[in-house]
């Protein structure tokens, strides 16, 4: 790619023979500006382009500055062995040196024309030269960051141009480059900002990278905290669901347990029913125990007192039911009209209420050990 570097003419003097000698100090090492459209990226305003000193002051970039031609303006092509006649007004020498960050390269202006222009005010020489420019992102040993580095930079000619503009305006190029090649942006103060396009709450605005960065910042915060409120809202709603849930199970035990308990009407049919239970147990088997047994396995017990094991093996509870029932239709049928009068006899008086029974029903099964202790003795 071709580049020009300008820079002011220093130390002019008068050779005895009407030449113009002078020192010129170009092509500086570290960053310098481009406009994006100049090196081949016209979407940025401004590409960063460092130039290593290994680059600028390696021996084949030195070598090429020495004895080139020096040209009024910059001419639209390469200086060559065919055209130098009619392009050349001058030419450097041979002593290249490094002076501080920049190339000093001494000069002859020989073209009467050429220096009666830089006694008259065109004071500035830029150096024309090639390079591979490659794009990549890094930061200098100075901590300043770039775009791109130039390497293989390799001199054509150094050109005679008017100074640029001046001011607080930045000046591109030299005003006279020609189609030679891209010319560094040189400011007074800062180079141009970079702008970015970004998006806020649907509406574009263009802002700073640093702008940019900033925006960018402060969205991902605000979809962070959108995301915990989300988050929150929904464990929220998990933990309502479950209380919810707990305090259902709770309320459905609590009616259950609700209708498990008897009002008293139906707690002394309850006793009744039981009292009456056993008194028929003991008419159709007489040693039946019935003493914490339950209504079914009662009758499951007489069966088996008056029919033996085999006959309740195996067999389902309304199959024992039925068993139960037949034995005391039979025992009834012994027994006359009332089996259960003759079942209790005269061994106690029948109870006038249903407490009395029920009192008397909880004696019988606390002593009922007693009468099994004597038996067994």
């Amino acid at each position: 790619m071709k580049f020009i570097d300008a820079a002011p003419i220093d130390g002019v003097r008068m050779h005895d023979d009407g030449y113009l000698v002078a020192d010129a100090r170009i092509v500086r090492t570290g960053i310098q500006h481009y406009t994006g459209r100049e090196v081949g990226k016209p979407e940025l305003a401004v590409v960063r382009v460092y130039r290593p000193e290994s680059e600028v002051f390696h021996r084949d970039s030195l070598s090429s500055f020495s004895h080139i031609p020096v040209t009024d303006d910059h001419p639209a092509q390469a200086v060559t062995a065919d055209n130098w006649k009619d392009l050349a007004v001058g030419e450097t020498s041979g002593e290249v040196l490094r002076d501080g960050e920049r190339l000093r390269i001494p000069l002859i202006v020989k073209h009467g024309a050429a220096i009666q222009k830089v006694r008259d005010g065109k004071r500035e020489l830029s150096a024309g030269y090639t390079c591979d420019l490659v794009f990549e992102d890094g930061t200098t040993p100075t901590g300043e960051a770039y775009d791109a580095i130039q390497t293989n930079i390799r001199a054509n000619h150094l050109a005679i141009v008017q100074r640029g503009r001046a001011g607080s305006e930045c000046r591109i190029g030299d005003d006279a480059g020609g189609s030679w090649g891209a010319a560094p942006i040189i400011m007074d103060k800062e180079p141009p900002m970079s702008l970015k396009t970004v998006t806020v709450d649907g509406i574009p605005i263009e802002v700073t990278d640093q702008g940019a960065t900033v925006i960018g910042t402060l969205q991902q915060r605000l979809a962070d905290s959108a995301s915990k409120l989300a988050n929150a809202e929904t464990a929220h709603a998990a933990a309502l669901a479950a209380k919810d849930k707990e305090i259902a199970t709770k309320d459905a035990a609590i009616d259950d347990a609700k209708g498990k308990i008897l009002s008293d009407a139906d707690l002394d049919k309850r006793v009744q029913e039981r009292a009456d239970l056993i008194a028929l147990a003991g008419a159709i088997a007489k040693d039946v125990k019935t003493a914490g047994l339950s209504d079914a396995a009662i009758r499951k017990a007489v069966v088996t007192a008056k029919l033996g094991d085999a006959a309740v093996a195996g067999k389902t509870e309304a199959y024992l039911d039925a068993r139960f029932d037949i034995l005391a239709e039979d025992a009834k049928k012994a027994a006359g009209a009332d089996p259960l009068r003759a079942a209790i006899g005269d061994a106690a008086p029948a109870p006038t209420n249903v407490s009395d029974a029920y009192t008397q029903m909880l004696e019988r099964d606390r002593n009922a050990w007693r009468s099994d202790a004597k038996k067994e003795a």
